[in-house]
């Protein structure tokens, strides 16, 4: 499937996000350098997928005179991570609106069947107001995403973007079938899923990687 002439799904090709995944990749990149990458990752990415946000126009008094100027409209941001990955991402786009409320949605993968499975839900209110941002590092299967989102749904939300760093082709035609009206910004596309279902060449276990633990 060609993603890349897909109207709501982008594949980010800055130099910057690419040279970054590439040290996510190694083995050998250590528990607190990735952590800061995929804070950085996010950041980039962030500012990409942010890019309509809506705007008004406030008076500001600079040193010479007052003026209008262009400042975000409202601030009503909600970001929201799927546990436990997807923690890491959430400071990079804090970063760039610290206003922004966030939420959580706690899913894991059943090991023999691979599919999602939800354990928490807490959602900023109103969320049916908010642009709703959900971030996870890995887009495998796209279980975890579809399920995520159709629960912000269930709750009220409308205005929602994915985020994550890698993807997998199946998760990508899962989600956006799914959630055909929902954004899907990737740092890279990887080859495919292996027969456990893992992103090839992938990264390892973001998570585990993220916090240290096996």
């Amino acid at each position: 499937m060609d993603f890349e002439n897909m109207e709501n799904i982008f594949i980010l090709d800055h130099p910057l996000i690419q040279h970054k995944i590439s040290m996510l990749r190694d083995k050998n990149t250590g528990t607190n350098e990735f952590r800061k990458l995929v804070e950085e990752i996010a950041m980039l990415e962030g500012f990409v997928a942010l890019k309509d946000l809506p705007m008004e126009e406030v008076e500001v008094e600079t040193p010479i005179e007052k003026c209008m100027t262009p400042m975000i409209s409202g601030r009503k941001l909600a970001i929201v991570p799927i546990l436990r990955a997807g923690l890491g991402m959430v400071g990079g786009v804090l970063a760039l609106v610290p206003s922004a409320k966030v939420g959580h949605i706690g899913m894991y993968r059943d090991e023999d069947t691979h599919e999602p499975q939800e354990y928490y839900c807490k959602l900023p209110s109103p969320i049916e107001e908010r642009t709703i941002v959900v971030l996870d590092p890995m887009l495998a299967t796209g279980g975890s995403a579809a399920d995520a989102i159709s629960q912000i749904k269930e709750h009220g939300g409308v205005d929602i973007k994915f985020m994550c760093i890698i993807a997998a082709p199946e998760g990508v035609e899962k989600l956006n079938s799914a959630h055909p009206d929902v954004q899907i910004y990737i740092g890279h596309l990887d080859r495919e899923l292996n027969d456990d279902a893992y992103i090839c060449p992938g990264l390892g276990d973001a998570g585990d990687r993220i916090f240290g633990t096996k």
